[in-house]
């Protein structure tokens, strides 16, 4: 059956206006919001918040930095402002005479927007500024996926040139600049805030809200009549999913065959197509598992379980390595587990994507489902939980 967009209007309007509104200043410094990978995030920004900010009169540049992975993310930044650029004949005019010529082209010598970027004669600072100035509205920024940005120099630099450019949009006499920032994982984020050294150090970070009860209503005014699914039971598929909207589509898919449901028969096959799905990732998560070396499975269980308390090279979390392995797993350590050792299963680990290290060396899961398959297939057992921090006992 064709896939729908729920529209969330009300999530819409009330972002818009934390972004927007000068009074409420928080926004002014960025916004970061954090979402499970496939909770419909992307598709709010597109479908929703952009519509809902050009309705209010700003200039929005959406970047997604994971539509073309094999593209640096900083070229992914500077080519979307580019292309907003690109719109507005004045702002360029503007730009060619800040550069020094009195017109666009001049004595054989042609101003292109190739001049504007990271090191070269426009700054986007300068870039920007003229586009609000030109067209004197606010600009945002919306930068979805935005820490992937953190993985090359020259995304982090694209970073602090944004960073650069809020600071003199959101002083006088220009219209201001907003940067919004989203990502599928809190951890990652959370580092592009967490740090001093990070170009939006303190910047406001919130968590992006799952699809609610009106969702699941929605959803169940789409199937059949005769299915007369109720919300308080899809609601826990829904949350069995992860609050994956796309999972509620394969139960609604599974009951578009017919039209002549009974309520009880419905209610089973819509369950069966979500678990499918479930199982169905989550066997295919743990079979990768299953690959890995001894003390490459067993660093990736510590750090799931652990979390932000993971600290990869104490030696207390060396033995923990081996108490897995041995303990839970029932496999014989026939080498030493070292420091080296456990810094090439992290590079392993990263390398077949189910790791992301921070420009600090700070690990974590690429993504929550790692988590949530290793707990199903409960291969997070006390031993993998066992960790001491400064000052506390060992569990």
């Amino acid at each position: 059956m064709p896939v729908s967009i729920f529209h969330r209007t009300a999530l819409a309007q009330e972002l818009a206006t934390h972004i927007l509104d000068d009074d409420l200043a928080p926004a002014r410094s960025g916004l970061f919001l954090g979402a499970r990978r496939r909770t419909g995030k992307s598709t709010f920004l597109q479908q929703d918040l952009c519509p809902e900010l050009k309705r209010r009169g700003a200039i929005v540049i959406y970047i997604d930095l994971w539509e073309d992975l094999d593209q640096d993310p900083g070229d992914v930044i500077i080519e979307a402002i580019l292309g907003e650029l690109a719109q507005h004949e004045g702002v360029v005019m503007r730009l060619a005479r800040s550069a020094g010529l009195e017109r666009v082209n001049m004595a054989g010598v042609a101003f292109t927007l190739d001049r504007v970027g990271l090191g070269k004669q426009v700054s986007l600072a300068k870039a920007l500024a003229a586009l609000s100035d030109e067209c004197q509205r606010m600009i945002v920024l919306i930068v979805d996926e935005a820490q992937h940005a953190n993985t090359t120099e020259k995304g982090s630099t694209a970073l602090c040139a944004m960073k650069a450019a809020r600071d003199k949009l959101n002083m006088g006499p220009h219209h201001g600049l907003r940067i919004v920032a989203t990502g599928s994982n809190r951890d990652k984020l959370a580092v592009m805030v967490a740090w001093k050294d990070q170009a939006f150090f303190c910047a406001p970070m919130k968590e992006f809200p799952p699809l609610g009860v009106d969702f699941l209503d929605w959803i169940c005014q789409r199937a059949p009549a005769s299915a007369a699914l109720r919300v308080d039971a899809v609601a826990r598929l829904f949350k069995r999913s992860g609050y994956r909207p796309e999972w509620m589509q394969d139960g609604l898919s599974a009951l578009a065959a017919r039209d002549d449901w009974t309520p009880a028969a419905a209610a089973a096959a819509f369950e069966e197509a979500v678990e499918a799905r479930a199982d169905l990732r989550v066997q295919g998560l743990l079979g990768l598992v299953g690959l890995l070396s001894p003390l490459q499975s067993a660093v990736l269980r510590v750090l799931a379980a652990q979390g932000r308390r993971f600290v990869p090279f104490w030696d207390r979390t060396l033995e923990t390595y081996r108490l897995v392995i041995e303990v839970d797993d029932g496999n014989k350590v026939t080498e030493p587990i070292s420091v080296e050792s456990v810094r090439l299963a992290l590079e392993a680990l990263k390398d077949k994507g189910f790791l992301w290290r921070s420009p600090h060396g700070v690990y974590t899961l690429e993504e929550f489902g790692i988590r949530e398959a290793l707990e199903e297939g409960r291969l997070l057992t006390a031993s993998t939980q066992r960790v001491t921090l400064m000052g506390s006992q060992a569990v």
